[in-house]
Order: structure tokens, then C-alpha cells, then sequence
């Protein structure tokens, strides 16, 4: 019996901020601006530290672009050295198992799927019982057949 699901959001965006202060005390500034604009994060990324800068990744719904850029015009303006990257019209593929807590390979069975498929991936987050992966709308089609065909 296939206990593992595959679900899909589609229209996202995915927001970069280059050159972040690595103080996790300044993801709270990041956050509140973006929750006093009425937008809803979903995935979120961080880049190991190099030095005192990071990377922030984190992904939105594409119907918050507008807002998105005003958020990210407003925190370059104060914070010349992050360099915001906005790319629209991605798609989050989530494969869940709860199995995937006891069950070594599901990350190389997702991955080995993704690879045949040549998928560009953007990010990757992970949780106990799932892999989110966020994909252009170019390589949407056969990444999803394929983990479609791993998990039969």
C-alpha cells in the first residue's frame, strides 16, 4: 500500500536576500515587515554564515508579487548591501510519508527522481514526514511525473 503523497501549490514566488547580517536577530526585522504587509511566508532557507552575512530564501504566494517588491524596494533602501533576487511562477512539489521517519532513502529516492528528471530545482525544505521542493514552471511537468513514478 503507497503511503506517500504528492501535492502541489502552484503561482509562487521565491524571494533571496544576498548578503543578509548572519544575527539571527535580524530575521525578526525581515519577518515583521513582511507580516505588516499581509503576506504569508511559506518555505524558508538559510544559507550557512560567511562571515557576518548569510542568504534568506523564502517563498510566497505569486499574488503577493506587488507587495513583495515594495518589501524588498523598502529593505534595500535601508540595507544597501542586501541584494534582493525575485523569481515568480514556481510551483512547491511536497512528497509526505510518515514513514519517512523510521524509513532511510526517501531523500535519495526524491532526489534520484528530481535528477532523472532534470530538475531545476530553487529550494529544498525539509521536515520529519516531508520534502518540499520549489520548481520553474519549465521543469514542473516531468519532476512531477517522475516522483509520481517513484513513489507508485
Amino acid at each position: 500500500m503507497n503511503t506517500t503523497d504528492i501535492t502541489v501549490i502552484d503561482n509562487i514566488t521565491l524571494i533571496t536576500l544576498l548578503n543578509v547580517p548572519s544575527d539571527v536577530c535580524f530575521f525578526p526585522e525581515i519577518f515583521e515587515r513582511i507580516a505588516a504587509r499581509d503576506i504569508n511566508v511559506d518555505m524558508i532557507s538559510v544559507t550557512p554564515p560567511q562571515g557576518d552575512q548569510t542568504n534568506l530564501s523564502f517563498t510566497v504566494a505569486d499574488e503577493d508579487l506587488g507587495k513583495v517588491l515594495d518589501f524588498t524596494a523598502a529593505l534595500h533602501e535601508k540595507h544597501k548591501e542586501i541584494k534582493p533576487i525575485v523569481s515568480s511562477g514556481n510551483s512547491i512539489i511536497m512528497v509526505q510519508d510518515e514513514n519517512m521517519r523510521t524509513t532511510p532513502g526517501f531523500a535519495a529516492k526524491v532526489f534520484t527522481a528530481a535528477a532523472k528528471a532534470n530538475t531545476d530545482l530553487r529550494i529544498v525544505t525539509t521536515s520529519t514526514t516531508q520534502i518540499s521542493l520549489l520548481v520553474t514552471e519549465a521543469a514542473f511537468d516531468t519532476t512531477y511525473d517522475a516522483l509520481q513514478q517513484a513513489f507508485q
